[in-house]
């Protein structure tokens, strides 16, 4: 009883102090193609799985892709819209108005990422979110083209992650329907996601629950 008491306090401080409304990824389309070096996953960065994925604010991105072959693409660390005018201040945008991306993502193994590199195709295919999804194309010196746009590998973004009784505002209904799905151990409240249900899947809520919903 005492564990679940802390949770919930946990939670209800997290919920007071959220600002930010942002966009999760979809946990069933969540990973781009890149030419050169395969798979990015944007919703399973970090130990435990999704601690560190992408989130979508509304002029800007955080977070971490994952590539089995290059490892982690740092998008930003959050409090956008970034300069990018220097190497301690990077980022991806995102413009408010169009959803089009911009700006620079930094992978250790694979430098800059361009996310404004889509409007020098030919057409212009600029990266962007649109119809809750993400589209276009990122560029990457070193890694070739980012192909945000196929049909059936794409990366979508999630209403909101944390409205769990889909009523469309969060609130203790919401606080309450993880307590008693982390309880029952429901696959719901694996919010890592690793099949375990445990504080790490209390973090991720939190996290996500502090990033609000649009």
């Amino acid at each position: 009883m005492k564990h679940t008491t802390s949770i919930c306090c946990l939670i209800l401080v997290a919920m007071a102090s959220h600002a930010l409304h942002a966009q999760a990824i979809d946990p069933h389309n969540n990973s781009a193609w890149a030419e050169n070096i395969g798979f990015l996953n944007f919703a399973s960065a970090s130990d435990p799985a999704g601690s560190q994925g992408v989130f979508a604010a509304p002029d800007y991105l955080k977070g971490y892709l994952w590539s089995e072959n290059t490892g982690w693409v740092h998008l930003g660390s959050g409090g956008g819209p970034y300069h990018n005018s220097s190497g301690l201040d990077y980022g991806v945008n995102r413009d408010q108005g169009t959803g089009e991306l911009s700006g620079f993502a930094w992978g250790e193994n694979i430098g800059w990422v361009n996310f404004s590199g889509g409007s020098l195709t030919s057409p212009p295919n600029p990266a962007r979110i649109e119809s809750d999804r993400f589209m276009g194309y990122a560029w990457s010196e070193n890694s070739g083209w980012i192909n945000l746009d196929d049909d059936e590998v794409f990366v979508g973004v999630s209403a909101c992650i944390v409205d769990l009784n889909n009523d469309g505002e969060i609130d203790f209904f919401d606080i309450s329907a993880f307590l008693t799905a982390f309880t029952m151990m429901d696959p719901i409240a694996d919010f890592s996601p690793d099949g375990m249900f445990d504080f790490f899947d209390v973090s991720a809520f939190l996290n996500a629950l502090s990033m609000g919903c649009p």
